[in-house]
């Protein structure tokens, strides 16, 4: 995929070949690397590691499943787990849209779609922290009257309610996986970079983690 990149552009003959640039990628995305660190260790300048790095997630992210495209093959009955998570940032105390109350942490929230066995065929952009995971989950069409959601205060319901956030939250478990999957890449436990960046960050790991590429 690199290789096709430089050839469309004419830029094949570089420092770097297309295996060390995506090894390159690879270790920004998985030890979460700064880019000093990242050229120190190729022989290359900050800026050059930098624009590598840009170009193999902009590759990456060309591959990334739409909605409904990842929704496709659902049959009537067929359900998915819809979930958030916080992705933490480094942000002053100030900025408050990127301050989560429920993790009492900045960030950006993250929804996944998850099948039963924990794939993930889809990752919304990121928005900042806090935002209600239903009201991010909304904002994308498809999500009509059909979520479910566990009772609140169940402690204080009839013993049914209770039953039923049990029988949720083993349901849920599958976007739980899907999450863990997607934080075994560090730069994703917490980033350091430009909240602008993070949803590329994300889609670009989603294509890694389900390999939704040539070959």
């Amino acid at each position: 995929m690199l290789y096709e990149r430089r050839r469309t552009r004419n830029t094949r003959r570089r420092k770097l070949g297309c295996f060390q640039q995506a090894l390159l990628t690879l270790v920004h995305l998985r030890k979460n690397e700064m880019f000093s660190q990242l050229g120190a260790g190729f022989g290359i300048s900050q800026a050059t590691a930098w624009r590598y790095v840009d170009e193999a997630l902009d590759v990456l992210v060309s591959w990334v499943p739409g909605l409904h495209e990842a929704l496709t093959g659902l049959g009537e009955g067929d359900h998915v787990i819809v979930d958030g998570t916080l992705i933490p940032t480094d942000r002053v105390r100030a900025d408050e849209p990127y301050y989560s109350q429920k993790h009492r942490k900045h960030g950006m929230s993250v929804q996944v779609i998850a099948r039963p066995d924990g794939t993930p065929p889809w990752f919304s952009r990121a928005t900042p922290g806090r935002t209600h995971d239903l009201t991010a989950a909304r904002a994308y069409q498809g999500a009509g009257a059909t979520f479910r959601t566990p009772y609140y205060r169940h402690r204080e319901q009839p013993p049914h309610y209770q039953q039923f956030n049990r029988d949720h939250a083993r349901l849920r478990a599958p976007g739980e996986r899907a999450f863990a999957q997607l934080k075994a890449w560090r730069l994703l436990r917490r980033a350091r970079c430009s909240t602008r960046r993070i949803s590329t960050i994300i889609q670009a790991v989603h294509t890694l983690l389900t390999c939704n590429y040539p070959g």
